[in-house]
Protein backbone atom coordinates (compact mmCIF):
# COMPACT_ATOMS: atom_id res chain seq x y z
CA UNK A 1 0.00 0.00 0.00
CA UNK A 2 1.36 3.47 -0.73
CA UNK A 3 1.28 6.04 2.00
CA UNK A 4 -1.68 8.05 2.19
CA UNK A 5 -0.88 11.67 0.46
CA UNK A 6 -1.94 14.37 2.77
CA UNK A 7 -3.84 16.33 0.56
CA UNK A 8 -6.46 13.24 0.59
CA UNK A 9 -6.92 13.58 4.14
CA UNK A 10 -7.56 17.35 4.21
CA UNK A 11 -9.42 17.12 1.08
CA UNK A 12 -12.67 14.77 2.83
CA UNK A 13 -15.87 16.26 2.16
CA UNK A 14 -19.26 15.87 2.83
CA UNK A 15 -20.17 14.05 6.24
CA UNK A 16 -17.03 12.60 6.52
CA UNK A 17 -15.27 16.07 6.60
CA UNK A 18 -12.75 16.97 9.17
CA UNK A 19 -14.17 19.92 11.83
CA UNK A 20 -12.52 23.01 11.37
CA UNK A 21 -12.57 26.79 12.71
CA UNK A 22 -10.61 29.18 10.04
CA UNK A 23 -9.20 26.39 8.38
CA UNK A 24 -7.54 24.77 11.49
CA UNK A 25 -8.44 21.07 12.46
CA UNK A 26 -10.78 21.44 15.50
CA UNK A 27 -10.50 19.01 18.63
CA UNK A 28 -12.40 19.83 21.91
CA UNK A 29 -10.76 17.17 23.66
CA UNK A 30 -6.85 15.92 23.92
CA UNK A 31 -8.45 12.10 23.14
CA UNK A 32 -9.84 13.28 19.56
CA UNK A 33 -6.54 14.35 18.66
CA UNK A 34 -5.19 11.40 19.67
CA UNK A 35 -7.23 9.20 17.74
CA UNK A 36 -6.84 11.25 14.78
CA UNK A 37 -3.47 11.33 14.97
CA UNK A 38 -2.92 7.80 14.83
CA UNK A 39 -5.47 6.85 12.10
CA UNK A 40 -3.45 8.79 9.86
CA UNK A 41 -0.01 7.82 11.47
CA UNK A 42 -1.54 4.24 10.81
CA UNK A 43 -2.20 4.90 7.33
CA UNK A 44 0.97 6.06 6.46
CA UNK A 45 2.70 2.79 8.53
CA UNK A 46 0.08 1.28 5.17
CA UNK A 47 -1.81 -1.00 7.86
CA UNK A 48 -4.45 0.36 5.68
CA UNK A 49 -5.90 2.63 2.78
CA UNK A 50 -6.66 5.50 3.67
CA UNK A 51 -9.83 4.98 1.10
CA UNK A 52 -10.82 1.97 3.52
CA UNK A 53 -10.93 3.86 6.49
CA UNK A 54 -12.82 6.90 4.53
CA UNK A 55 -15.29 4.36 3.75
CA UNK A 56 -15.67 2.87 7.09
CA UNK A 57 -16.14 6.44 8.59
CA UNK A 58 -18.68 7.32 6.10
CA UNK A 59 -20.51 4.16 6.55
CA UNK A 60 -20.71 4.72 10.43
CA UNK A 61 -21.90 8.26 10.00
CA UNK A 62 -24.83 7.22 7.98
CA UNK A 63 -25.26 4.56 10.93
CA UNK A 64 -25.49 6.87 13.29
CA UNK A 65 -27.93 9.09 11.51
CA UNK A 66 -30.05 6.00 10.47
CA UNK A 67 -30.52 5.07 14.17
CA UNK A 68 -30.53 8.74 15.71
CA UNK A 69 -27.21 8.22 17.40
CA UNK A 70 -25.97 12.07 18.80
CA UNK A 71 -22.85 10.93 18.90
CA UNK A 72 -20.00 13.19 17.96
CA UNK A 73 -17.72 13.12 15.01
CA UNK A 74 -14.82 11.99 16.68
CA UNK A 75 -16.80 9.43 19.02
CA UNK A 76 -17.85 8.03 15.07
CA UNK A 77 -14.60 8.24 13.74
CA UNK A 78 -13.10 6.49 16.68
CA UNK A 79 -16.04 3.80 16.20
CA UNK A 80 -14.90 3.73 12.33
CA UNK A 81 -10.98 3.26 13.41
CA UNK A 82 -11.87 0.39 15.92
CA UNK A 83 -14.10 -1.76 13.21
CA UNK A 84 -11.38 -1.19 11.07
CA UNK A 85 -8.93 -2.59 13.54
CA UNK A 86 -10.83 -5.48 14.47
CA UNK A 87 -11.58 -6.70 11.04
CA UNK A 88 -7.87 -6.30 9.20
CA UNK A 89 -7.04 -8.50 12.14
CA UNK A 90 -4.78 -5.73 13.49
CA UNK A 91 -6.13 -5.82 16.85
CA UNK A 92 -8.27 -8.55 18.58
CA UNK A 93 -12.14 -7.53 19.25
CA UNK A 94 -11.56 -9.16 22.99
CA UNK A 95 -8.58 -7.15 23.83
CA UNK A 96 -10.36 -3.72 22.60
CA UNK A 97 -12.97 -4.10 24.57
CA UNK A 98 -11.22 -5.06 28.18
CA UNK A 99 -8.68 -1.82 26.92
CA UNK A 100 -12.40 0.02 26.95
CA UNK A 101 -12.79 -1.20 29.58
CA UNK A 102 -9.65 -0.22 31.97
CA UNK A 103 -10.29 3.45 30.84
CA UNK A 104 -14.04 3.68 31.36
CA UNK A 105 -13.71 2.52 34.84
CA UNK A 106 -10.42 4.54 35.67
CA UNK A 107 -8.23 1.35 36.17
CA UNK A 108 -6.13 2.70 33.33
CA UNK A 109 -4.96 6.64 32.75
CA UNK A 110 -5.45 8.17 29.47
CA UNK A 111 -2.23 9.97 29.89
CA UNK A 112 0.09 8.24 27.61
Amino acid sequence: MEPVPSREIADMAGAAALPRKNGELVFDEAWQGRIFGMTVAMSHEASFAWREFQAQLIAEIAHAEREGESTSYYERWLHAFEQLLTDKGLIDAAALAERTRDFESGRRDDVF
